[in-house]
């Protein structure tokens, strides 16, 4: 619901507005981050969820502190088989599902 002078916008045209459309450089960078941070936020729940340090995941890991606070950060994406190895490490499994499709 939305008064006058009011207008209700979806979330893609936001960011399209905001860092342009699909494809270009802005906006790759844009998505880039955005998915940086929600990998690092995936991470450090499933950490925190298994009652682990980012030291002993690191140890798990043969890595350091430092590299697994800075995936959780969002400063960098770790490699897919590095990911699978964090969730492992964490006592946990990745899941691919397709969405319910809805008639």
């Amino acid at each position: 619901m939305h008064t006058k002078g009011e207008m209700i916008t979806s979330i893609s045209k936001e960011i399209e507005r905001e860092f342009g459309k699909p494809g270009t450089p802005e906006r790759e960078k844009f998505d880039e981050e955005a998915y940086a941070f929600y990998t690092g936020q995936l991470l450090s729940d499933a950490r925190k969820e298994a009652k682990v340090t980012q030291a002993e995941l690191a140890k798990r890991l043969h890595s350091t502190k430092s590299y697994i606070s800075r995936v959780e950060r969002g400063d960098i994406i770790p490699s897919a088989a590095k990911f699978y190895n964090m969730i492992t490490a964490l006592g946990m499994r990745i899941e691919i599902v397709r969405p319910l499709v809805r008639v």
